[in-house]
């Protein structure tokens, strides 16, 4: 006899030891940014996270997405969107460091974010920024006409 077997999956996300902390502004999002970027890599080595919110702005997480070398890093937009539906986020804001310490987006930046954007709209979900970190600087992309 022949059994099909089939992987169970598994999902879980917990809202236990969730901040109170609203986002109003990019200057916000950036400070919670940099609270979880590796101080001693941000000059080093380029990482990128997504910030997940509720209906009211506050945040329900943060996510690493990806982290990788001096001057690009991957980025699985599926990733990013698979997180935001397991904690029911309403928006999401993202952002990467620049090792090189220039705030301009690349023209990678710029695709990327329009991809995630695209993404986003069509799970009706938000993309509320995209903010690039240097060690003593942010760019956002909501406030210079980006996004």
């Amino acid at each position: 006899m022949k059994f099909n077997i089939v992987n169970e999956i598994k999902l879980s996300y917990s809202r236990k030891g969730n901040s109170d902390k609203v986002i109003s502004n990019s200057y916000d999002a950036a400070e919670v940014f940099r609270q979880h970027f590796d101080s001693d890599e941000i000059d080093y080595r380029e990482s990128f996270f997504a910030l997940y919110l509720n209906q009211s702005s506050k945040v329900l997480g943060i996510r690493k997405i990806s982290e990788s070398g001096i001057s690009s890093t991957i980025v699985d937009i599926r990733v990013i969107m698979q997180t935001a539906l397991l904690c029911n986020a309403s928006s999401i804001i993202v952002a990467h460091n620049h090792p090189s310490g220039n705030l301009k987006p690349s023209n990678e930046d710029l695709k990327i974010t329009k991809n995630i954007k695209n993404a986003s709209e069509f799970l009706n979900i938000k993309l509320l920024d995209h903010c690039i970190l240097t060690s003593t600087d942010y760019l956002s992309f909501a406030d210079n006409g980006y996004l």
